[in-house]
């Protein structure tokens, strides 16, 4: 029974220090996804107010024509 607790005692701190470095990088793989997203929804918005933008300056174009 010895050896069993010596074993166990040599092995909890090999898989405290895995189990860490796994929530680390899954944290650090959620942040960079859910900012990937995050910037995504900028840039759409950025680029439907600038056609937006667009199609104003034509319209008026026109109308100063």
């Amino acid at each position: 029974m010895d050896t069993f607790w010596a074993v166990l005692a040599g092995l909890v701190p090999s898989v405290g220090v895995g189990l860490l470095f796994w929530f680390v990088m899954r944290k650090i793989m959620r942040a960079d996804r859910n900012e990937r997203a995050a910037l995504e929804l900028h840039d759409a918005e950025a680029r439907m107010a600038a056609e937006k933008n667009s199609a104003n300056d034509s319209a008026e174009a026109i109308k100063n024509a």
